[in-house]
């Protein structure tokens, strides 16, 4: 099946376009401006909809890509308004930064905590040696229920690479104005973790012509995905 069929750009535009929107923190009329100095005519409307198409193709293609996480998890929530409404976004990472996965739920309550458990459990394959969480209490009925084998740890500050996780969310939420319904967060947020991940490289922790490598291992996953 060809996933480009009937459309009128030829799928380097698109992807183009959407590997911009997901890198970097820019507005589909952003995209609008470059691909217009390029010589390239497309509404922002357009650049819309192929995010929100595209942006799930690739990202469900990445996933089934990956090489696999680490196996401890930390994990956390932060507090995200939609619509004048409070919502929690749970967010894993493992021991090497990776976004495990997000998921948008309306409580932080034990039942929120064992969906987002059964989430991770799923997308992992199997139960992490470890998982790393604040001193909420709905991490631990859980873990207790769902992965009692697994170490729990609760202390102070070693949680705090989930938490810094999640300033990308802000970023994004700024620079969107708020997200405007739970399906664009979810849909949005799952897509950024997943592409925007990928070129992320910690280029500050390693020699340039490693960077450079792992650069060009990025770009190959990402000409697969939307091949």
């Amino acid at each position: 099946m060809n996933t480009y069929k009937r459309h009128r750009f030829p799928p380097e535009i698109i992807s183009y376009a959407v590997w911009l929107y997901y890198r970097f923190n820019l507005s589909h009329r952003d995209i609008e401006d470059l691909l217009a100095e390029r010589g390239i005519t497309v509404s922002h409307e357009s650049i819309r909809l192929w995010c929100i198409k595209f942006g799930a193709i690739y990202t469900r293609r990445l996933k089934r890509k990956h090489r696999g996480y680490g196996d401890t998890f930390y994990i956390d929530e932060v507090s995200i308004k939609i619509n004048g409404k409070q919502h929690y976004l749970w967010r894993a990472v493992d021991q090497d930064g990776e976004v495990v996965d997000v998921y948008l739920q309306a409580k932080r309550d034990g039942a929120a905590a064992k969906r987002f458990f059964k989430r991770l459990l799923r997308s992992h394959g199997g139960e992490p040696r470890k998982i790393v969480t604040d001193k909420l209490r709905s991490h631990g009925v859980a873990q207790r229920e769902l992965i009692p084998e697994t170490i729990h740890s609760t202390r102070q500050y070693e949680n705090n690479r989930a938490e810094q996780s999640h300033e990308v969310t802000r970023v994004r939420e700024r620079g969107m104005r708020r997200f405007k319904s739970t399906s664009q967060a979810q849909r949005c947020l799952g897509a950024h973790a997943a592409i925007s991940k990928l070129f992320n490289l910690g280029r500050h922790l390693v020699r340039a012509e490693h960077y450079r490598n792992l650069r060009e291992s990025a770009f190959a996953d990402w000409s697969r995905a939307v091949a």
